[in-house]
């Protein structure tokens, strides 16, 4: 328990100077967060067969070329450059026919996670830079829905969510858990980020059931790999990917949208 709260104090110290501050810090950090969460998907032994070093340095430099790539409040209205994309996926590809060792499953393991991370991180840069209150409360909604699924799965728990992937979620709990941080973030949101429409109410209740998804989601990952944790980078805590897992997906869902 000591560990644990160390690292999430370290963790708050470099990340929350590194939220208010945004422009380049930020840029640098989410940049140095998405090459380790690469690490970790690389690290997943049971998910692909050995990949080239070659081609881990070519997603590696995809990964940053996306994360980079249009850091304008903009971005979100017009998109990702198409070429960009499209360098990406065809330079993963189109190796393996000159790579003895590099297969096509392989191919596209790495094409999908290139993808998923370059545009999550992205999109926190640019999220960053429309509103420093709209990320906050894209953040606020994980943390509040994971801790108090928590302490309702434990005090009302009593039907398991889904024992084969995560044993200890509760259905008592995740609907605590989204109940709870709907009602907060919808009143973060409308206190500091637009005033008050059915629309936030019902964009936030999503976000936060994603949210949940996403995180059983990663616990399969996890299940498949027969990995507790996707690394010990945070003692206690576990990986980039731990701790980001309901994020990635509150993010791209939030931006998948918000302009229905």
């Amino acid at each position: 328990m000591k560990k644990r709260i160390i690292s999430a104090i370290v963790v708050l110290l470099i990340v929350i100077p590194l939220l208010i501050l945004g422009g380049y810090p930020f840029i640098f950090g989410c940049s140095i967060i998405a090459i380790l969460g690469f690490k970790e998907i690389i690290d997943l032994a049971k998910s692909h067969d050995k990949i080239p070093n070659m081609m881990i340095l070519i997603g590696l430099i995809d990964l940053i070329i996306l994360v980079l790539n249009n850091l304008r409040d903009y971005t979100i209205t017009y998109g990702l450059s198409y070429q960009r994309i499209l360098l990406v996926i065809l330079s993963l590809i189109i190796p393996v026919v000159f790579l003895k060792d590099y297969k096509t499953k392989d191919a596209f393991y790495l094409v999908g996670s290139v993808l998923l991370l370059g545009l999550f991180f992205n999109l926190l840069i640019v999220l960053r830079y429309r509103n420093l209150y709209l990320l906050v409360y894209l953040i606020l909604i994980p943390i509040l829905t994971d801790t108090f699924a928590l302490f309702g799965g434990k005090m009302f728990g009593k039907h398991k969510m889904a024992p084969k992937i995560s044993p200890n979620k509760t259905w008592e709990g995740a609907i605590i858990g989204l109940s709870v941080a709907s009602l907060l973030g919808c009143v973060f949101y409308i206190l500091l980020v637009e005033s008050f429409s059915f629309k936030v109410i019902i964009m936030t209740v999503l976000l936060s059931g994603v949210g949940q998804i996403g995180d059983l989601i990663m616990s399969k990952i996890k299940r498949e790999n027969d990995l507790k944790d996707f690394s010990n980078l945070m003692p206690g805590h576990g990986g980039v990917l731990d701790r980001l897992d309901s994020l990635i997906f509150v993010v791209l869902t939030y931006v998948a949208l918000m302009f229905l």
